[in-house]
């Protein structure tokens, strides 16, 4: 018998509220690789603490174009019909019982992930790392914690949080990428006049060099193998310099370079493709990686003003986006000796990497999961006014689909780095 493809089962709570104690609601589910369908659901009231939320606006996130495409994203595969989402913006619609400050109306943004609350990390601050972490449309805890692809959800009302007027439901649903940007900066703590270097224009990518701006990085250079990409950000302010990696094997004057034409591994969880190498060799492909930091780390170079510290190439940071090897490689040979080396991306699990050039000049390198106490303050951030605004995260929004009846075309659109016009897509989300 297959599993069921319900929503998760809240308790009927007698709270004397007017509203049915079930309704139907449609939802977006995925039951295998590219096998995604339109069904309806039952959804029961609210629960004590929880809010019900009628879902406005959904991201695409790269996590769910794996699980659209593989029915896995990583080493989680799915067992069970896995409704996805998670960048998500709504309106409250239902007020649960023993919840004070929220009524009917008020716009929110969801912040997905539900910690336990009681684990020594959860109590140190730490949640994003709860080892009984629920996070909708993962398929990590099972039953799978359904995804925000439905009309309506009921959430806790703790992880909701009240958006102003201004900020548009597209925007506040990237806020969940937002806040993947402020923990890494957050990690990174950068001091003002520093330099980084961020591997990836994908979303996570351009938000991440936004805020490294933002936290006091003068100079920021992007990278990525898409020129509409990197040209998009430094255009929208994103970064200070862009750098395009050749599509074609690349070359300078201290070597070649680890990419190579038209071979690409799958989407990262950020959506940004990334080549593999063509050398069969370590070192090759290490040279290679030290070749193409050189070439980044040249572009801000003829704009800065020369220090004395600098008689050493690199970066004080560098964001690593893309979860690939060969920018993980590349991304210890662009930072300075005693920089560091954020680990932003997740894709590839066991990597080769140079060592070595972090030990002996104390590269630190500091993974990034999810994040913790963000949206706060990228609520406050949005509405930012003069120097200090970030780019505009509506602007990021390439691409718009109506109702979840078109969420198979939006999964297949949010896989591509351009439409069939020959537009950049960066961000594809679903409306209601």
């Amino acid at each position: 018998m297959a599993p069921s493809a319900d929503a998760e089962a809240y308790p009927i709570v007698l709270s004397g509220h007017s509203f049915p104690t079930k309704a139907v609601v449609n939802a977006s589910v995925l039951h295998g690789k590219l096998d995604l369908r339109l069904e309806t659901r039952n959804i029961e009231e609210p629960s004590a603490g929880e809010l019900q939320i009628q879902v406005r606006s959904t991201g695409i996130c790269g996590s769910d174009v794996s699980y659209y495409k593989k029915f896995a994203n990583g080493d989680l595969c799915a067992c069970a019909p896995l409704s996805l989402g998670h960048e998500s913006s709504g309106v409250v619609v239902s007020v649960g019982p023993c919840v004070n400050g929220f009524k009917v109306g008020e716009r929110v943004a969801l912040e997905v992930g539900i910690p336990c609350g009681q684990c020594t990390i959860c109590r140190k601050g730490r949640y994003n790392l709860c080892k009984r972490m629920k996070f909708r449309s993962s398929a990590k805890s099972i039953p799978h914690f359904q995804g925000t692809l439905q009309d309506r959800i009921n959430h806790p009302a703790i992880w909701c949080h009240k958006i102003p007027d201004h900020v548009s439901f597209d925007a506040a649903a990237l806020l969940e990428p937002l806040s993947v940007a402020i923990h890494s900066l957050n990690r990174a703590a950068p001091t003002p006049g520093s330099t980084a270097v961020v591997i990836g224009a994908g979303t996570v990518g351009l938000l991440v060099a936004a805020m490294a701006r933002q936290s006091g990085c003068t100079f920021v250079t992007i990278l990525d193998r898409d020129a509409g990409r990197v040209e998009y950000a430094v255009e929208k302010g994103f970064a200070t310099h862009g750098f395009v990696v050749p599509q074609t094997l690349h070359s300078s004057s201290s070597s070649s370079s680890i990419f190579t034409d038209g071979t690409s591994t799958p989407a990262s969880c950020d959506g940004i493709m990334t080549p593999l190498s063509a050398y069969s060799n370590v070192s090759d492909r290490l040279e290679g990686a030290k070749a193409l930091a050189a070439d980044v780390l040249a572009v801000a170079r003829p704009d800065m003003v020369t220090l004395d510290e600098d008689e050493d190439d690199g970066v004080d940071v560098t964001f690593e986006c893309t979860g690939k090897e060969p920018c993980m490689q590349t991304a210890l040979y662009a930072t300075k000796p005693g920089g560091k080396v954020i680990m932003v991306g997740m894709g590839t699990p066991i990597q080769t990497v140079p060592l070595s050039a972090a030990q002996l000049r104390e590269v630190d390198i500091l993974g990034i999961f999810r994040y913790a106490n963000t949206y706060q303050t990228g609520i406050r951030l949005l509405g930012g006014k003069g120097p200090m605004k970030l780019p505009s995260l509506d602007d990021m929004v390439t691409h718009k689909f109506k109702g979840l009846g078109n969420a198979k075309e939006a999964f297949e659109l949010a896989g591509r780095t351009v439409d069939d016009e020959g537009k950049l897509v960066l961000k594809v989300v679903i409306e209601a």
